[in-house]
């Protein structure tokens, strides 16, 4: 697992992106507007920052979630042959749950 190298500074969070399927199983084509959801798997977390009195104030994902991404934003970084991507813990949207 080639993500188990890099390990976020501060309050960044390494997400790897989830493309969504372009056709269904039955093998119809979905039009590109419908798989728009710009969301990823978080795979590592920073520590956190400091506020002004030194405490940590931890980052508010966890790993293993699934997150709503800005449309843009990010540094990419490819890690062997995977493309992940580092976000500050504000740029985060949200997270998505199964119901």
């Amino acid at each position: 697992m080639a993500w188990k190298r890099l390990i976020p500074t501060l309050n960044r969070v390494l997400v790897e992106k989830i493309v969504p399927p372009s056709k269904t199983n039955a093998g119809i084509l979905l039009p590109e507007s419908s798989t728009k959801l710009n969301s990823g798997k978080v795979v590592a977390v920073g520590p956190g920052s400091r506020d002004r009195s030194g405490n940590v104030i931890p980052v508010s994902v966890k790993e293993g979630e699934t997150v709503l991404l800005p449309e843009y934003g990010g540094t990419q970084v490819k890690l062997g042959d995977k493309e992940f991507f580092l976000y500050r813990d504000e740029d985060i949207l949200g997270t998505l749950h199964d119901k």
